[in-house]
């Protein structure tokens, strides 16, 4: 019974922060009710292990990929281009982006490793591969980081943002950031939709968006959820690491990757 009212609690103080929209209530209520299923499974699930979340941009190219098998990671959007050219035996994989899903779902179910999407974007394409596991997560929402899945998740203006709170949520320790180079050569407003003419440089395959529809980055946004990230690993006395070669971000303790791969705790 205490458990019972504890959730009721827990759902009414979402519901307080979230909803000023009956729609968006309805929408969450729905996927709590036909998704939520796999949040119980996953919590603290690798309690005081470590990981890498694997971003996108081209620095990548410059890491030794093939040594984060011995390691916990998490991919980010299209990390499948990498499969041509390196096996990675990813933990996990997110994307919440409504351009990177409609471009990429269905290689997102061949994925061999458990798949976090936004529901709201694939809601009307949903697919019942096993790997795929549908979060709730909203740009809507009042800005905050948080430390459970079963609410709405603020994005925070990027996909790395949402793996962080899925990290925490699952429980682990220490999280080493790679492929965050936070440079972009774009000419626009900030989340603005955009065809992208020509190879694509801000990611580490030339063809990631290359002829496709893609959002600008907001930079300034994301260092706010970076911030809010921060902020909730140091007072939980856990850490985010950069690890990033050349990367511009400023909010992370900067880390170089050999260093990374000594301190990270490899899989069990």
């Amino acid at each position: 019974m205490l458990q019972r009212i504890t959730k009721a609690a827990t759902l009414l103080n979402s519901a307080r922060s979230f909803l000023s929209n009956s729609e968006l209530w309805c929408d969450y209520l729905d996927w709590y009710s036909k998704h939520g299923g796999w949040i119980q499974h996953y919590r603290d699930l690798y309690s005081e292990q470590d990981c890498f979340i694997l971003c996108n941009g081209p620095s990548l190219n410059r890491v030794d990929l093939a040594k984060l098998n011995d390691y916990h990671c998490i991919g980010l959007n299209k990390i499948y281009m990498l499969f041509e050219r390196v096996k990675l035996n990813l933990t996990f994989h997110v994307a919440v982006n409504k351009l990177v899903i409609e471009q990429s779902l269905q290689e997102f179910t061949k994925l061999e490793c458990p798949s976090f999407i936004s529901y709201q974007v694939a809601r009307h394409d949903l697919k019942q591969a096993n790997n795929i596991n549908y979060i709730y997560a909203e740009h809507r929402v009042a800005p905050r980081f948080s430390r459970v899945y079963d609410e709405p998740i603020w994005e925070g203006y990027t996909v790395t943002n949402v793996a962080l709170q899925l990290a925490f949520f699952m429980g682990f320790q220490n999280v080493f950031i790679i492929g965050m180079d936070h440079s972009f050569a774009t000419s626009g407003k900030p989340n603005e939709q955009q065809l992208l003419q020509g190879n694509d440089s801000n990611h580490f395959d030339p063809n990631y968006f290359a002829g496709c529809q893609w959002h600008l980055p907001d930079l300034e946004g994301s260092e706010l959820s970076y911030r809010m990230a921060q902020f909730a690993y140091q007072r939980s006395g856990r850490c985010i690491y950069d690890a990033t070669v050349g990367g511009k971000c400023t909010i992370f303790s900067k880390i170089n990757m050999n260093e990374a791969f000594d301190v990270c705790k490899k899989r069990g």
